[in-house]
């Protein structure tokens, strides 16, 4: 049996485990499985700079490619795994190979949420998750003088600000009654939406899709409402699933991810998981959570490092995002849902200003607006008043 390190994907978590345990001293083999043909990359840019700059594939590239074989690393890029068996700890790809390991890294991230709507398989209708998504999908906005975006999250809203800054009109159709709902409060919800407004965005809220209009092609989108919307360009942006299949079906527990413990040991020895698949209880917050964003991806990739070097410590973050739209930097850290006191501190007007959320009394989150030193000092004042307790 190997004693090596099979890591399934290739983003920011994986590149994260490869680097941790090599300066950790880990000598054994690391395989990393990747379905896309692409040196590890970072996605955040696909939905800002990537799809407005058009740079080459290599800029994303957490590492060139000399460094993967300068520390041993072997990459498999561009086929799927098709199966995982945990008690051979054995995967085997969709071409066929199969590779024995001693330790299984689970570094699937998340998929586009499937919508099961008349015409979403239209050509024309777009996700953005993916380095092959920008090149589909930028040819079409080349042409188009108009976009639909379905959701008003942090993609949809970052996609309609690189549309307006080249001049493209932006519909934003949002089920629910006002933007960035499951991220952000009222106040800093309103304040997006003006933002976007004022820079000519058509903002929809609590519009629902009933279907993708058009024949062989999207021409625009239907309401339930009866209305429709002409565009030239559709682009479904309404969240993410996790990639847990694979570890389901091989009998790992999964709960809107695979289910890891504080040390991002997943419920079958040998293995773990980190990053947008994984989904593990915050003792800071009292409940289970899963997290999209590069910050979790980086240090729990680096707790489950930490745990199969021996040398384990506990992971239970104070979780931080950020959005870039148009010239305003949006920073997030900590989990605002169900607060119930928020404070303004600053002038919104002045596009400076953070607003901090408490619970029972308690520090849980702090939105800033173009203001970093009140993001880095909220992130230390949560972590005081939300102590690990584990």
């Amino acid at each position: 049996m190997s004693s090596g390190v099979l890591i399934i994907g290739a983003g920011q978590a994986a590149a994260q485990l490869c680097i941790s345990l090599r300066q950790g001293g880990f000598a054994d083999a690391i395989r990393v499985v990747g379905d896309e043909p692409y040196l590890p990359y970072q996605r955040p840019p696909l939905s800002k700079e990537f799809l407005k700059e058009r740079p080459a594939a290599d800029t994303l590239y957490f590492r060139q490619e000399k460094f993967w074989a300068d520390n041993n690393i072997t990459l498999d890029l561009g086929v799927p795994v098709a199966s995982v068996d945990v008690a051979k700890k054995r995967v085997t790809l969709a071409d066929g190979r199969e590779f024995d390991c001693g330790i299984l890294f689970f570094a699937t991230g998340t998929r586009a949420r499937d919508l099961p709507l008349p015409g979403i398989n239209l050509p024309g209708v777009f996700s953005l998750r993916k380095i092959d998504d920008v090149r589909k999908i930028r040819p079409a906005l080349d042409e188009a003088k108009s976009i639909a975006i379905v959701g008003a999250g942090y993609i949809g809203l970052e996609v309609a600000a690189v549309m307006r800054q080249e001049g493209r009109a932006a519909i934003v159709v949002e089920a629910e009654d006002r933007v960035m709902k499951r991220v952000a409060g009222v106040e800093l919800s309103a304040y997006f939406e003006k933002l976007h407004r004022e820079r000519g965005v058509d903002i929809r809220l609590g519009a629902r899709l009933a279907g993708i209009e058009g024949e062989g092609k999207a021409t625009g989108l239907a309401l339930t409402s009866g209305d429709k919307i002409a565009a030239d360009v559709v682009l479904v942006a309404t969240g993410a699933r996790a990639n847990d299949d694979l570890a389901a079906a091989a009998g790992i527990a999964c709960d809107n991810g695979i289910s890891v413990d504080h040390f991002a040991r997943a419920s079958v020895p040998d293995v773990y998981a980190a990053g947008d698949c994984a989904n593990f209880f915050s003792q800071r917050y009292g409940r289970n959570i899963r997290l999209e964003c590069v910050q979790n991806a980086i240090e729990q990739a680096k707790a489950a490092a930490n745990a199969i070097l021996g040398k384990p410590k506990v992971y239970d973050p104070v979780p931080w995002f950020w959005s870039d739209q148009y010239e305003i930097k949006l920073q997030i850290t900590g989990l605002l849902d169900g607060y119930d006191l928020a404070e303004l501190v600053g002038n919104p007007s002045e596009g400076k200003f953070s607003i901090d959320y408490r619970k029972g009394g308690k520090l849980i989150a702090v939105d800033s607006v173009n203001d970093g030193r009140a993001h880095m000092m909220g992130r230390k004042r949560i972590a005081a008043e939300l102590p690990e307790k584990v």
